[in-house]
């Protein structure tokens, strides 16, 4: 019986520090979302499972290049991570890494894909150039950090000011970060892509780059023709109305239109 017992809680300490194992890793992934870092991490990853498969079948070199590749690797890390990792200490010492996610605030959210609307179409009517960018699931805070730092709740007026002509933030893009602003100048990498249209120029290019490369939605407005478009998986939808933009911010940034939206539906790319 004592045994049992002894047996028993062993199990349970052993649980419990898996959890907690895995909990921290998760919270870790969620912060390095979207950066650089988070590829470094998957590297590591394949690098320790590498290495316990050279012990597990007795692979003596193979064991022994990864014990090296690990030992230096932690060394480069350091230097070459440095911003990130500074980051993510500043962040565990406010407490943030180890606090409850919340669930998106809908009337927060719903209020900022309004603010969105009025603004864009508000600037399509006067030809005024506008690139907005809405994060989701894909960590943007290597580009919000090439911007100038606002972090400020979304109003229309606030979006309009922004992207008025001659004023010291109107070039380069705006960064959403739910119903905040988190900033404005940022620079986004341009698309490659051979078989864009040549009528469209550097905003629209910036907004299909960095939807390339993440989930984020960008709303642009053509200075050119006023016309609004957004950039989504990579492609890019022309010529949207207020009432259809609204439908999809809703669709695609709350919970409630992702709740209405089929399961089957929700992987198929935009089709405007």
């Amino acid at each position: 019986m004592e045994d049992f017992t002894e047996n028993f809680l062993g199990y349970i300490i052993n649980a419990v520090d898996i959890l907690i194992v895995t909990y921290i890793i998760y919270k870790l992934i969620l912060l390095l979302r979207g950066t650089r870092a988070l590829q470094l991490f998957k590297g590591i990853i394949v690098i320790v499972v590498v290495m316990l498969a050279s012990t597990v079948l007795q692979l003596r070199t193979l064991q022994w290049l990864m014990d090296k590749a690990f030992t230096y690797g932690v060394f480069a890390i350091l230097v070459i991570f440095q911003p990130e990792l500074r980051r993510a200490l500043e962040q565990i010492g406010r407490g943030r890494l180890f606090s409850r996610s919340s669930a998106p605030e809908e009337k927060a959210v719903a209020d900022a894909v309004e603010a969105i609307g009025k603004s864009v179409f508000y600037m399509a009517k006067r030809r005024i150039g506008a690139l907005i960018v809405i994060e989701r699931e894909t960590g943007l805070s290597d580009y919000i950090e090439t911007g100038i730092n606002l972090t400020a709740r979304s109003s229309t007026e606030l979006l309009i000011n922004i992207f008025i002509p001659n004023t010291p933030l109107h070039d380069g893009a705006v960064i959403m970060r739910k119903e905040m602003v988190m900033a404005a100048g940022c620079y986004l990498p341009l698309s490659e892509n051979p078989t864009i249209s040549k009528e469209l120029g550097t905003r629209h290019r910036a907004a299909i780059g960095l939807s390339e490369v993440s989930d984020a939605l960008a709303v642009v407005v053509s200075e050119e023709t006023g016309q609004v478009s957004v950039a989504l998986n990579g492609e890019i939808t022309r010529d949207y109305d207020q009432e259809k933009l609204t439908e999809l911010l809703h669709e695609k940034l709350t919970q409630q239109g992702r709740a209405a939206t089929p399961i089957w539906q929700r992987k198929v790319k935009n089709d405007g």
